[in-house]
């Protein structure tokens, strides 16, 4: 491909004037990867290649772009600096050149990256990426974890989908509800909470654990129980599900997770559920895109993977 790209990136006070666009794939991917021989694999060609057009990189930019450290490399100030709007107009470049047509699974070669809540990815993350492989082998897929902050990464391009229960504000932003779910009360077998009906009494009574990625002791759950004049004892707060149902596995302690989509992992590790005792609004499922990818071919058809899989899990719990 030997397009000419006329573009200056002002803030960063340098301007990339009749570049081919194979230099800012190539700067992308070695950004992305942190090494040579990974943007070689990812682009298909051999590291003696890639090695050369890092060196053109050098030249025309003036920087060294990536360092050797020990083992590895590391991205100059410089790089670190400009990889959001080289990655942007990447993404900008294929858009355009992209045909809107029949989308060719077979031949299509792109990276996606999803952030997911911890859950979503260990429910839905292993069958995306088999669906994926199985049509469009040269599709890979970076599932990154949920961000403790809000953060910009859908509007950079950093991201492509975000899979969480919350939508966004921004009017640059799409999103799409995918489906909703309860809580439900996770313990060992034979604890005492799964002895009689579930009560409120007895779900006060009984040891907590919070899953809170930022270390809250509080969740919507005592909100909940405070408009009902109680108070539950909360011992302990761990990151993710994953690491909560193995802690349940080995105490006498409650957790509450949504129910489709932690079952599969509920039942390998020989949990059970029970109900609340109590009402709360439903947690909602939704993926998040920039407007851009509004009508890009290939996001759209992961949009609609992601989809299929989440109400495939989410129906069948």
């Amino acid at each position: 491909m030997t397009l000419v790209v006329k573009y200056i990136i002002c803030s960063c006070n340098i301007t990339l004037m009749h570049l081919d666009l194979n230099l800012l794939t190539a700067l992308d991917a070695l950004l992305e990867e942190g090494s040579v021989a990974a943007a070689a694999e990812r682009l298909y060609l051999s590291q003696p290649a890639m090695s050369r057009t890092l060196g053109r990189i050098r030249r025309t930019t003036g920087d060294q772009i990536l360092v050797r450290t020990g083992r590895g490399m590391t991205p100059t100030p410089y790089a670190l600096s400009v990889q959001a709007e080289v990655h942007a107009l990447v993404q900008q470049a294929r858009a355009v050149l992209t045909p809107n047509r029949v989308l060719d699974l077979a031949g299509l070669e792109r990276v996606f990256t999803l952030q997911c809540n911890e859950a979503v990815t260990t429910a839905v993350g292993p069958r995306l990426l088999a669906a994926v492989q199985a049509l469009a082998p040269r599709v890979k897929l970076r599932f990154l974890a949920e961000s403790r902050t809000d953060t910009a990464e859908l509007r950079q391009g950093r991201v492509d989908l975000e899979l969480g229960s919350t939508p966004p504000v921004l009017p640059d932003l799409r999103f799409e509800t995918l489906g909703t779910g309860q809580l439900v009360v996770v313990c060992r077998p034979g604890h005492p909470y799964l002895q009689s009906e579930p009560t409120l009494e007895a779900f006060v009574s009984a040891p907590h654990l919070i899953i809170s990625r930022r270390g809250r002791l509080r969740d919507p759950i005592d909100e909940a129980l405070e408009e009902h004049g109680v108070e539950r004892r909360v011992l302990g707060v761990v990151p993710t599900t994953t690491a909560a149902l193995h802690f349940i596995g080995l105490s006498d302690l409650l957790v509450m997770v949504p129910g489709d989509l932690c079952a599969s992992v509920i039942r390998t590790l020989g949990l059970h559920t029970a109900p609340m005792p109590l009402t709360l609004t439903p947690l909602a499922l939704v993926q998040v895109w920039h407007g851009r990818y509004d009508n890009d071919p290939a996001h759209l058809w992961l949009r609609g993977q992601v989809r299929a899989l989440i109400q495939e899990v989410m129906t069948l719990g």
